[in-house]
């Protein structure tokens, strides 16, 4: 694990809390060039699919493969982005932190597809994700899906 490439996706974090987003961020490597990086978009795009690791991927453009590439992102990826993970062929997600969501669903689903793990525990992407949550928790309800009736809360 490099942390420089964990820090750009920690960069697009913050950069999507200034814009009064939810401070999450991605980044896709392959060795040490940076192909792709997002935050996520749904509050500012109004787009229920703008999540951080999703606009690392639009932003990396079409690729030949990704069997090489590192996906660096600062939470626990959701199932939208898991899907997109295992539909690439991302081998290996570095995950800055997974307090914040803590459903275990989405990681055993990339971890019994092989995708390869590494939790960091990187306290500065829970500290902005939790301050977020407490300002805006209706926000982070609906970004993860918990908010519609019989959801988990």
């Amino acid at each position: 694990m490099e942390p420089e490439h964990y820090q750009a996706a920690l960069e697009e974090a913050l950069a999507g809390m200034r814009e009064g987003g939810l401070p999450i961020g991605a980044a896709l490597f392959r060795a040490s060039d940076l192909l792709g990086r997002g935050r996520n978009l749904r509050i500012q795009q109004g787009d229920p699919t703008a999540h951080a690791e999703i606009q690392a991927l639009r932003s990396a453009g079409t690729l030949d493969h990704y069997a090489d590439t590192t996906l660096y992102t600062t939470l626990t990826p959701c199932f939208l982005c898991s899907g997109a993970v295992i539909l690439f062929g991302i081998p290996r997600v570095v995950i800055g932190q997974t307090r914040s969501y803590p459903d275990t669903e989405p990681l055993e689903f990339l971890r019994a597809h092989g995708v390869d793990l590494v939790e960091l525990d990187e306290p500065e992407s829970a500290r902005l994700l939790d301050d977020f949550i407490g300002r805006r928790r209706d926000d982070w309800l609906k970004d993860i899906g918990w908010w519609r009736p019989g959801a988990r809360a």
